[in-house]
């Protein structure tokens, strides 16, 4: 397998599935994800409740790489994610990129760029605009 092909392989099983036990052996012990959260490395352990919080929010996701490059252990890709709400089944769709370095078959280190407030604009769980209003000053308060 390519490195790109253990990437899609991750989100066809991991993300698009759902299959957690799939975790391991794609993601190698030591490794870990920078963009994720905000305040550090996403683990193996951490994609366990990551995954499924994120689902919980959709329904039939679909990915597509839209472009990649491979050199080495390193592979890039930009990503465009589908799915449905939950809510109300509007569409959702996200893009983003990450560059992994694959070592031994399985991710060693990830750097993710997805811009995750379309998504939440889209999910209903954030207002239109939102990153506009926020720009102008305005504060999004929970009611």
């Amino acid at each position: 397998m390519t490195n790109l092909d253990i990437l899609s392989e991750w989100y066809r099983r991991v993300w698009i599935e759902g299959d957690l036990s799939a975790i391991d052996s794609f993601f190698a012990p030591s490794g870990g994800a920078e963009g994720i959260m905000a305040d550090g490395q996403v683990s193996a352990e951490d994609f366990r409740a990551f995954v499924p919080a994120m689902r919980a929010h959709v329904r039939d996701p679909s990915f597509g790489i839209v472009r990649s490059i491979e050199c080495g252990e390193w592979v890039w890709a930009q990503l465009v994610v589908r799915a449905t709400t939950t809510r109300g089944l509007d569409p959702i769709t996200v893009t983003g990129q990450v560059a992994c370095r694959i070592v031994g078959g399985r991710i060693a280190e990830a750097y993710n760029a997805f811009d995750f407030i379309p998504f939440f604009e889209q999910a209903g769980l954030l207002p239109r605009d939102a990153f506009l209003l926020l720009l102008s000053g305005e504060r999004l308060t929970t009611a």
